[in-house]
């Protein structure tokens, strides 16, 4: 793990694929957004209780490391001042001073946050050095002063069950609206993208793309021609499938665009109204 790698780590913490600071949402992953959210209120007591004095006790392995969950602190400066976890090793360092013009300008919007008691929440996906590979992780962080204290914790990928009633909510939606649906699918609505799941529709009159919860960029392409990593012509065995099926699943391997990776997926389809509607989730190795 290089340097950079860890001061990025550190630094994306603070805002998500589709925006920063946002304010904590309620979510699928209560229990441990409660328990990562209790080891930060606790945090914050302390520091408003001792100062600076209890940035010693955060970086320690002791009362604020809990499991996988640990505290660091950074200021407005941009400048390590604490943590329980490997990035110990930055504290004292100015870390903003080691990003490109675009995550810098994204982590000064960040500790610009006011001090006014709320909770914000992030995620991003970065290296997990427990399990030693990309994993989607969420953060809580709140600004006392010019102290910017935080903590995080790796999410569960989605599973089947998830992808399959979001198939379910949003096939039924575009019954009622497919032209309304399809908007919301392509605008990233986080109601229809949620976590890693999104959703993608094809036109099987056309065979092509209609919207997709990922990427915009596919809309209106040949999905027939669409191919797996590993070549498998997963777009024509798609068309075929939902040519005789109301509905149907198919597996192959595609990139996850939350770790960045090859994976293996599970895709689940829905025939709605001449389009095929599709979720899939993604394998843990």
């Amino acid at each position: 793990m290089s340097l950079y790698r860890a001061i990025a780590a550190v630094c994306l913490s603070f805002f998500s694929l589709t925006g920063f600071a946002q304010q904590t949402p309620a979510d699928a992953y209560g229990g441990d957004s409660e328990h990562a959210k209790a080891l930060l209120v606790k945090a914050v007591t302390e520091y408003k209780a001792k100062g600076d004095a209890a940035l010693a006790e955060f970086s320690r392995q002791g009362a604020y490391v809990d499991g996988d969950l640990y505290i660091y602190v950074v200021d407005t400066a941009g400048v390590m001042l604490a943590s329980g976890g490997p990035s110990v090793s930055l504290v004292g360092k100015p870390v903003i001073g080691f990003l490109d013009d675009d995550l810098k300008t994204m982590f000064q919007q960040a500790i610009a946050q006011p001090d006014d008691g709320i909770v914000r929440s992030a995620e991003y996906r970065w290296w997990n050095w427990q399990h030693a590979k990309v994993e989607r992780k969420r953060v809580f962080y709140q600004r006392v002063g010019d102290r910017i204290i935080s903590v995080g914790y790796y999410m569960p990928r989605s599973s089947p069950e998830q992808a399959q009633q979001l198939l379910r909510q949003i096939s039924g939606q575009v019954a009622n609206d497919a032209k309304s649906t399809f908007e919301r699918i392509n605008q990233h609505d986080k109601q229809l993208t949620p976590d890693d799941l999104y959703a993608f529709v094809v036109d099987m009159k056309t065979q092509r793309f209609i919207a997709h919860g990922f990427s915009p960029r596919l809309i209106g392409t040949d999905f027939k021609s669409l191919r797996s990593v590993d070549g498998k012509p997963i777009g024509e065995d798609i068309l075929k499938l939902m040519d005789t099926h109301e509905s149907g699943e198919i597996a192959y391997q595609w990139r996850n665009p939350i770790t960045g990776q090859n994976e293996f997926k599970r895709t689940f389809m829905q025939r709605v109204n001449g389009n095929v509607v599709a979720v899939g989730c993604y394998a843990a190795k």
